[in-house]
């Protein structure tokens, strides 16, 4: 079925696109813009449905601003098809849309338990936001799945909204693939002190429904000791898989994310990719890492935008990310692994501190916890070549006093 013809087309509707189009605006002003979107909600950010919306901050402040003229939005489409050859694509209805250029804005499908269950809520749209919420104003009994960024930060969002949560994850410690162990173990104990109950070492095994409440049964890890709770809900925060489909059948290059170049233009001429689907060289890492946080899909799309619309710019940005767990907080830049050397500079033990991740005398991450205003002064220590030794960091970055 023919359809319309789009000088820019974006796949996909999140932040990443949003980004986009104010991208091809600060270079072309009339150009037309089209987006396809698999959700039915026009582009909005998604870091507020597992933060500010829960401490109060109103639904209204997540809508993107759109206000580009000649745009044309496509909800609730699903792109089936790119044939690069024909510069089309194909949506679930056979629609067809051509474009001159592509950006492929696919972001992320939530990891799945190994089992069926249509109860359980795999955290990550608007959509999901507004289920969970209807759930919360009973005060319910919830589980969350998962002890990584998303877990963490959903579990103490809806025990602060009143709800008696039970937080399973396999690890022994909260954040254990992130985080120095000394810091994790602080975690357990601060998230219980709140009134959560931690299952550590333990995965969930099945979900069923049993006369209204849904029966959740655990195994140790080490032990395979079986134990059964009855909640009236389960939210899974278990990360994303890559939607690379799509650009995989059009013959694109594919590693772990569509490859792209530091304009992010992928192998393919006149087609794009940025966002958590993209795979790109970070010049400070020297390698090629793909990034799921606001702060990478903000600055690369519009970057990708002004690639597309004819003023391409070389992506050498090392983005960051946050959270908020409780009355704590953090940023951090570059690569946070616990199985690097973790150097530790507390300002007040685990209430506010600088924690540097190295890796062959170079610094590959920094976490400031509870310290704002650092992220430049800790991408500029990644960047340089070191070698460093531990006690070359104590004290080298702290609070900002600038204020």
């Amino acid at each position: 079925m023919p359809g319309p013809h789009y000088d820019y087309l974006i796949i996909g509707g999140g932040m990443t696109a949003a980004a986009a189009v104010g991208g091809i605006r600060e270079v072309d002003a009339t150009g037309s813009i089209g987006v396809i979107s698999q959700e039915t909600d026009r582009p909005y950010n998604r870091p507020p449905l597992s933060k500010a919306l829960w401490r109060g901050e109103p639904l209204e402040s997540i809508w993107r601003s759109l206000s580009a003229q000649n745009l044309t939005l496509h909800l609730g489409c699903t792109v089936q098809t790119l044939e690069p050859e024909y510069k089309r694509v194909r949506d679930q209805i056979s629609q067809e849309y051509t474009y001159t250029k592509l950006l492929l804005a696919t972001g992320g499908t939530p990891r799945h338990l190994p089992f069926g269950e249509e109860k359980i809520i795999y955290f990550r749209t608007l959509q999901d936001y507004r289920q969970l919420r209807q759930q919360t104003e009973r005060h319910q009994t919830l589980v969350v799945v998962g002890g990584g960024f998303i877990g963490c930060e959903l579990a103490a969002a809806l025990t602060m909204n009143g709800n008696k949560v039970i937080l399973i994850f396999p690890e022994e410690t909260l954040g254990a693939k992130v985080f120095p162990p000394e810091l994790s173990r602080f975690l357990n104990d601060y998230y219980r002190e709140k009134g959560m109950e931690l299952l550590s070492g333990q995965t969930v095994i099945n979900v069923t429904n049993q006369n209204g409440q849904l029966l959740v049964s655990t195994r140790q890890v080490k032990t395979s000791q079986v134990r059964e709770l009855r909640v009236e809900g389960v939210v899974a925060g278990l990360g994303i898989i890559p939607n690379v489909e799509l650009a995989q059948t059009a013959g694109l290059v594919v590693e772990n994310g569509i490859v792209v170049d530091q304009t992010l233009q992928t192998s393919q001429l006149d087609i794009y990719a940025a966002g958590d689907v993209a795979a790109f060289y970070s010049p400070q890492l020297k390698r090629y890492r793909r990034v799921e946080h606001e702060d990478n899909a903000n600055t690369m799309g519009r970057l990708a935008g002004r690639s597309m619309a004819g003023s391409p710019e070389l992506y050498n940005y090392l983005p960051s990310f946050y959270s908020d767990l409780f009355e704590l907080g953090y940023e951090a830049v570059g690569e946070l692994d616990s199985r690097y050397e973790t150097v530790t500079d507390w300002i007040e033990p685990f209430r506010q501190g600088v924690i540097y991740y190295l890796k062959e005398g170079r610094v590959r991450g920094v976490l400031l916890w509870n310290v704002w205003g650092q992220l430049d002064s800790a991408r500029e220590l990644i960047a340089r070549p070191g070698p460093f030794k531990p006690a070359d960091l104590k004290g080298r970055i702290g609070p900002d006093t600038s204020a």
